[in-house]
């Protein structure tokens, strides 16, 4: 990990970080001791009101690492927002609104809600009339109630903009920085994203004083144990037939395969479901409620495969993916790397298959595998119809 462009090796434990009993045993009742090094270098950061620009790859823990000086910093005797995270996607919002609620499973008071599209706005107007103390929110929705009045963030104190690179690339960036510009009192902003774009520095630039930058590589204990392979086949025909046979005699349980649009991620989905498979498929046109129904079932080992765009796939809290599936190659090498991030966490191995059925996609992984550095091994059938390895030449 780097801190200011320094090295620093350290291990850190959340009982030396000075935090309160409170939030010690909210940590100790999920099983948690030692802080990750993404937490261990960012909240003294935060604990003492000073700017964030984090970079860590997805999975390390990061939602701890301003979760928990943000709800160290709640005073629970005032009922006004003093902390608001914004999200891209609803999915992480929730996911972030869930692990926040955890860390204040002990501390009486402190109340979290989620605000996103998808969902009846007047259920959520509801919810805004307990006066909760944190938000999390994703931009467009926060702005619908700003509109109404019926949120205020005179008296927000921390900010946080996690998947900051994805938000502001899905159009975000004019909400994002009229949502800042409405928060006047505000003491710190932390910008949590897994790459570090031009947009990304730019807020900080306009929005932060003198920030400490953060950079998790991922390697070594951070790298995720991910084997990636890539599979050249004669036609799209095979995709299907090549992805059943890889479950099936792979024994993979729980995996999720990835597509570039709503419309194939539908089609995928009805093909497996004819091949025995259970499985279903989550985009942006799917309801809210639908996709939570969805994702429990996925998260309970009720479908054996989902099937995804990057988007609604983007922060999704499952730990236990046994094999990642890019049925389409990737439009860019950000969305391989957060895909197959999907896989291979919590220190537990993972397998990913990226299937090229086109020129066009063999020379996009080519480009994937040459600027990420990844060791993406190389399959082909033989003429007996076996998946064989192919030695690549250095």
């Amino acid at each position: 990990m780097e801190i200011n462009g320094a090295q620093v090796q350290e291990i850190y434990y959340y009982k030396d970080m000075g935090l309160s009993e409170a939030t010690m045993k909210a940590l100790d009742k999920k099983g948690f001791t030692q802080a990750t090094p993404i937490q261990g270098g960012a909240i003294p950061y935060f604990m003492d009101w000073k700017d964030v620009v984090a970079k860590a790859p997805t999975g390390t823990g990061k939602t701890f690492a301003f979760g928990i000086p943000m709800v160290e910093h709640i005073d629970p005797a005032s009922d006004t927002v003093q902390g608001l995270v914004l999200a891209p996607t609803r999915e992480l919002a929730i996911q972030i609104r869930d692990e926040l609620r955890d860390l204040c499973a002990f501390r009486e008071g402190v109340r979290a809600v989620c605000l996103y599209g998808g969902q009846p706005i007047e259920k959520q107007i509801t919810q805004l009339k307990t006066r909760p103390q944190i938000v999390v929110a994703t931009p467009g929705r926060l702005m619908d109630h700003m509109k109404r009045r019926t949120v205020k963030l005179d008296k927000v104190q921390t900010v946080v903009l996690d998947e900051a690179d994805r938000m502001l690339d899905m159009g975000f960036i004019q909400d994002v920085t009229r949502i800042l510009d409405r928060m006047p009192h505000r003491r710190n902003l932390g910008l949590f994203s897994a790459t570090i774009s031009r947009e990304v520095m730019d807020i900080s630039w306009v929005y932060q004083r003198d920030p400490a930058e953060i950079t998790v590589r991922p390697v070594e204990e951070n790298r995720p144990d991910i084997q990636q392979y890539a599979i050249e086949l004669m036609g799209r025909e095979q995709k299907l037939d090549t992805m059943v046979a890889l479950i099936q005699n792979g024994g993979y349980d729980r995996a999720i395969a990835f597509c570039n649009t709503k419309n194939m991620t539908d089609r995928l989905a009805g093909l497996l479901k004819m091949r025995g498979i259970s499985c279903e498929a989550i985009h942006g046109d799917i309801q809210q409620r639908v996709r939570e129904q969805t994702l429990k079932k996925f998260k309970d080992g009720k479908l054996r495969v989902l099937v995804a765009t990057d988007v609604a796939a983007r922060g999704l809290d499952i730990d236990d993916v046994d094999a990642v599936f890019n049925y389409d190659v990737p439009d860019e090498q950000e969305y391989y790397i957060h895909r197959i991030g999907r896989t291979g966490r919590a220190k537990k191995h993972g397998v990913s298959y990226t299937l090229m059925a086109s020129v066009t996609e063999s020379v996009k992984m080519r480009d994937i595998a040459r600027n990420t550095k990844a060791d993406i091994q190389l399959l082909k059938y033989d003429k007996d119809g076996c998946l064989m390895l192919v030695e690549q030449e250095n």
